[in-house]
């Protein structure tokens, strides 16, 4: 029988069931918090020294990122956070509102407070990075309601489950494919009614994507963003989330100017890369992202 470090290495690599999803918010919730944390560091330091496909996407990831860095280290951080991410998701809807609220430290969070409070609409763009479900229980809980977008999970009963489980958290989940309406109809009326929408913006390897320079080499972002904040007149403001020992942090860049599709994402990716230098361990990003990293003959290139 595998250890419990060998599940949780099985989690980072991806071989994860919703019966291994149910097991974990059931289970990690009823351990202390020292052990749960014990438990998941192994099962990162395992997967690390394991290796697999996921682990070597993500360190060559963080060579781009961060050339200079001890890739082991780094590579063995970067683990250890994407574990903390799993481990605070299955323990999040028990984590008393005054700590996830309270453990949060925000950068430039007056820009975000101003941009909701105009009414406009606001399109918040962020990075896999740190815990992006965290922000999303913090933002609805200090006040701010609002509508993302989730892809379809395998199979159908773990979508429900993620879809239940940010319902919970106050946030509106739009399916990306398989929906009653296109999400981007959806997300243009929350929008012109001056509500909120936030969405992960940092990889769309889709012909729809935008080509962008990315510590210096073409990515291919999302045009989402851009587009509806270009169609609504939304404010759209670039954010980057990272972990502290203490808690987490949340940082709102100011305002992306309103100029064309491509110029607004390439400003994305800019504020993006600041954030990723400053913190590449919390940047969970396990699959390709660069184009010349696709086989020359995938026609994506």
């Amino acid at each position: 029988m595998p250890t419990s470090a060998g599940r949780i290495a099985g989690l980072l690599t991806g071989q994860v069931t919703d019966a291994s999803y149910a097991a974990g918010w059931a289970i990690v919730r009823a351990l202390p918090e020292s052990t749960a944390r014990r438990l998941f560091d192994a099962g990162a330091d395992l997967a690390a020294r394991r290796g697999g496909k996921g682990v070597a996407r993500l360190r060559s990831n963080l060579a781009r990122v961060a050339p200079d860095a001890d890739l082991d280290a780094l590579t063995r951080a970067a683990l250890r956070s994407y574990a903390r991410y799993w481990r605070e998701v299955f323990r999040l809807p028990v984590m008393p509102t005054e700590d996830v609220v309270g453990g949060m430290h925000s950068v430039g969070e007056d820009i975000a407070r101003a941009a909701v409070a105009s009414r406009r609409g606001v399109v918040f763009a962020l990075p896999h990075s740190g815990n992006w479900d965290h922000a999303g229980a913090w933002f609805a809980a200090t006040g701010v309601p609002f509508t993302t977008v989730a892809e379809r999970l395998k199979p159908e009963s773990l979508y429900d489950r993620f879809l239940e489980f940010r319902a919970s958290l106050g946030m509106e989940v739009l399916p990306l494919t398989g929906g009653d309406r296109p999400p981007y109809d959806v997300l243009v009326e929350r929008l012109a009614a001056g509500r909120t929408v936030c969405l992960m913006a940092d990889r769309d390897l889709t012909p729809r994507g935008i080509d962008v320079d990315f510590f210096g080499a073409t990515a291919r972002m999302p045009a989402g963003p851009a587009s509806l904040a270009l169609k609504t007149g939304a404010a759209l403001i670039p954010v980057h989330l990272a972990f502290r020992p203490d808690g987490w942090q949340v940082t709102f860049h100011d305002e992306v100017p309103a100029t064309d599709v491509s110029t607004m994402t390439q400003v994305l990716a800019d504020r993006f890369a600041d954030g990723i230098r400053a913190h590449p361990a919390d940047w969970h990003m396990l699959q390709r992202l660069w184009l010349d990293d696709l086989d020359p003959h995938d026609p994506r290139r």
